[in-house]
């Protein structure tokens, strides 16, 4: 009986592997597909819709990185009279706040918000929410200190919002300082994956593509309706893309908006990163999914897309659970004619993956982008994948222990920037 039961298990977390294994399938071959028509747009948008932009940066010690972003800042082709840029020093203890002063003197659009010990230093969706605060402009956008955007991003990511069932926008995530080490590498390969494939498929095929917290924004309206950030969330970013779609708008993405990011470059600050990017994603789901399943705002399509979004980080933690139950039941009956191909099904089928998007994703990505020696990587990605089985493992039991206990363990750990990336930059 308690075999039985335990077989009936194993072929659950089988059956949501493959269905996410269909799904990568669906997204790949939508997105290539779409790249053959002639002429293809990726998002429809009205050039001379122009409202006015308010753009956040939350900053806590980014001395290395902060003056190249706002340089770039005074460098971007949208009118300046309908910029407002606010800097959020938010604790710092080095020279962001002087480096940030020094602009703001220069550029009267540019402005900065000091906060002390006391204010700050309790993540970026405290930051963002006191920026809002000081927010003047119709449309509300945020980007990272160490992010380098485009020179017309804006107007690419403003102009979606002449359409009024949009409520956020979102643009392509790409690495600046990926030819530093294997790494930056296998970074820049994960953001191919996730942005190329996986949030084009989302917008082309109408089901909810997501938020990521930089190069992106939303209405102002919508933002103040909502309360703006949850503080308690460490995935702010997720909590709102779910937010915004069970209040009646959607989230357009553009993928022709691209930004430079400088990517973690060592193994400790990945564990930090994805480990914050896991509890946080774990938190939404338990946050969120009953309402989506309940929502009247939301199609079919569009719940079941987001019911498997909110579970993504949970996956590595389902593998391991397949590993831990599989092969003793390999063992226990393999003299019966239990077939190993069956036992290792959980495994052949997901453990090929790199940071949740597959070998094929990853590989039709690069393809696109026309990245194609790029691909000689892709085997690497299973180590990554390796990697984030212990960080949601992690992520998901301190979460069930803040749960039981209900004691807040939630602490930001901000991602080390160093400047490396400059380097890469055509001056």
């Amino acid at each position: 009986m308690i075999i039985a039961m335990i077989e009936s298990f194993f072929f659950l977390l089988a059956a949501v592997m493959i269905t996410y294994l269909i799904r990568h399938y669906i997204f790949t071959f939508a997105v290539l597909k779409n790249a053959q028509k002639p002429k293809n747009s990726t998002t429809i948008r009205n050039i001379t819709h122009q409202p006015s932009v308010s753009i956040l940066i939350p900053a806590h010690n980014e001395e290395k990185v902060i003056g190249r972003l706002l340089q770039r800042l005074t460098e971007l082709t949208y009118p300046k009279d309908k910029m407002q840029v606010i800097v959020i020093d938010d604790a710092s203890t080095d020279k962001t706040g002087r480096i940030v002063e020094e602009y703001s003197k220069t550029y009267s659009y540019i402005e900065v918000i000091h906060r002390n010990k006391e204010e700050g230093g309790r993540g970026k969706a405290s930051a963002l929410n006191a920026g809002l605060e000081h927010a003047k402009s119709e449309i509300i956008l945020c980007f990272d200190a160490d992010y380098y955007p485009q020179r017309d991003i804006i107007e690419k990511l403003a102009s979606v919002f002449s359409d009024p069932s949009v409520g956020a926008v979102q643009g392509r995530v790409t690495v600046l300082n990926e030819p530093q080490n294997i790494v930056t590498r296998l970074v820049a390969l994960e953001r191919i994956g996730g942005y190329r494939i996986d949030q084009q498929a989302r917008y082309s095929l109408e089901l909810i593509p997501q938020f990521g917290g930089t190069v992106g924004g939303f209405r102002r309206s919508l933002l103040k309706s909502l309360g703006g950030w949850d503080e308690s969330i460490l995935a702010e970013d997720t909590d709102l893309t779910f937010r915004a779609y069970l209040s009646g708008y959607k989230v357009c993405y553009v993928n022709d908006a691209e930004c430079y990011e400088e990517a973690v470059e060592n193994w400790r600050d990945y564990w930090k990163q994805r480990y914050r990017w896991a509890k946080g994603h774990m938190q939404c789901f338990f946050k969120h999914w009953f309402s989506v399943v309940r929502s009247n705002k939301l199609r079919v399509r569009e719940k079941i897309d987001g019911l498997l979004l909110l579970n993504i980080y949970f996956m590595p933690v389902w593998v391991l659970l397949s590993w831990v139950i599989g092969i003793p039941l390999f063992l226990i009956k393999y003299s019966q004619g239990f077939g190993m191909q069956w036992t290792l099904m959980p495994i052949a089928l997901y453990s090929f993956v790199g940071n949740f998007a597959p070998f094929f994703e990853v590989g039709a990505g690069a393809y696109l982008d026309g990245r194609t020696r790029a691909n000689r990587l892709i085997p690497l990605l299973i180590f990554t994948f390796l990697y984030n089985i212990l960080i949601c493992t992690k992520a998901f039991i301190d979460l069930l222990i803040s749960k039981i206990t209900g004691k807040n363990t939630n602490h930001w750990e901000r991602t080390n920037h160093t400047g490396n990336g400059d380097c890469y930059l055509i001056k």
